[in-house]
């Protein structure tokens, strides 16, 4: 007969489980910032042997093709010849050692590693830390140009914030994408999708809708009824929103953006201000979601609301990653030539 089982022997096996479950991820982690760390050790001994001379005969045609043949003879199958290169472009893109972040694993470096400009390289560096990307989630966020998307419209000191410390949900203004890429869904613009239609599709998706709206998201509900003047309401999509402690209302427009739309919008705001926020809520938020955004209208209609509303586009495409780029060096490089003229202008002290 086995002898009962008191509370305090659960609490012990909980506790013990709970210690064993935290010393596997942490010793996962040091296990991972010891490997980068080693390639980029191993990047350094590689740099400092062209340095002294020796990559004027070997850089280029054999040194890596050889590296990765006798690496493999002596440790076995753990190198290859772009395995080396991406370890060499560690040292060089990260020379100081310190500067390496260690929730970041080797595979999460190697697409970092990928991004050529290091504005760019520097915000998907902070973002998948701040919002614990695994390395699909990064790839995908690559894929679809994200910092491109949330650095235009910005003036230069914001891009350059931008990458400097990524983006932070901490304004209703940050939460806020403009396009926003459904490429998940798998549809195309050329046919014609329902409110309903898109609205089940996105909830079908839902854990990658969530990675696409970005860091905080909880959802609540669809179709939330709110009812007044014995008439019933529906908002399409309830979100909240952790970090700034609000409600984000979420509307689906597969046509043209409306004035009544932002109307209703307001109407639902006004709602939940005053019926569903709790005393330490903060203003709720509305995003209008729609297929053809006209930037006029939406000015009009925005236009002196006290209420927190935004327009974005959505669509079922990957955006063309050359043009925001064009578009964003354009900003940075303007803003360097009215530095330039400004100190050209600028009367001599002398």
């Amino acid at each position: 007969m086995l002898t009962p089982i008191s509370d305090t022997y659960h609490i012990l096996l909980r506790d013990i489980g709970d210690t064993l479950e935290n010393g596997r991820v942490r010793a996962y982690q040091a296990a991972n910032t010891f490997l980068v760390q080693t390639y980029w050790h191993i990047g350094r001994h590689i740099v400092e042997y062209e340095q002294q001379g020796n990559e004027k005969a070997e850089y280029g045609t054999y040194l890596f093709d050889r590296l990765a043949r006798d690496l493999r003879d002596r440790y076995g199958e753990i190198f290859s010849r772009s395995s080396l290169i991406y370890i060499r472009k560690l040292y060089l893109l990260y020379p100081i050692g310190e500067s390496l972040i260690h929730q970041l694993t080797w595979t999460h470096y190697i697409e970092l590693l990928k991004i050529e400009d290091s504005i760019e390289r520097s915000f998907y560096e902070k973002q998948t830390v701040l919002e614990r990307w695994s390395v699909r989630e990064l790839k995908r966020q690559k894929k679809t140009s994200l910092f491109q998307r949330l650095a235009l419209g910005r003036n230069k000191k914001e891009i350059l914030r931008l990458a400097a410390e990524g983006n932070k949900p901490d304004t209703p203004a940050n939460l806020v994408r403009d396009p926003y890429v459904l490429e998940f869904l798998g549809l195309s613009d050329l046919h014609l999708h329902s409110e309903s239609e898109l609205e089940n599709l996105l909830i079908s998706k839902l854990q990658y809708f969530l990675l696409e709206l970005g860091k905080g998201f909880a959802f609540i509900g669809r179709q939330y009824r709110i009812t007044f003047d014995n008439r019933h309401y529906r908002v399409d999509l309830v979100f909240y929103h952790r970090i700034l402690k609000c409600f984000v209302l979420v509307d689906l427009k597969t046509g043209r953006l409306d004035h009544g739309d932002v109307g209703q919008m307001n109407m639902y705001l006004n709602y939940f201000r005053k019926e569903e926020n709790m005393a330490d809520d903060n203003e709720p938020v509305g995003i209008i979601l729609t297929a053809e955004k006209d930037e006029v209208l939406a000015e009009y209609a925005l236009g002196g609301l006290t209420n927190q509303i935004f327009v974005s586009k959505y669509q079922f495409y990957l955006p063309d990653k050359r043009e925001l780029e064009a578009q964003i060096l354009a900003v940075l490089d303007t803003a360097e030539h009215e530095k330039d003229n400004d100190a050209f202008e600028s009367p001599s002290t002398g």
